[in-house]
């Protein structure tokens, strides 16, 4: 099964940081990062992916235990 997941949040070391655990478990960053302004804060945004084997996809799963 391939998982998809966008995170999001204000573009400071707390996204970096998770974003960077997301890629030390196993995450793959999927296409380029975006970035917004919403009017006092840049926001900030990335696409990930990752391959579950052997699971089947199913609705509710929880992305964040994978």
């Amino acid at each position: 099964m391939k998982l998809y997941r966008f995170i999001t949040g204000p573009d400071d070391e707390v996204f970096c940081m998770r974003v960077s655990k997301s890629l030390n478990d196993g995450w793959e960053l999927y296409g380029s990062p975006t970035l917004t302004f919403d009017g006092k804060t840049p926001i900030a945004g990335q696409a990930l992916t990752k391959e579950v084997p052997n699971e089947s996809f199913h609705e509710g799963i929880d992305l964040r235990s994978h």
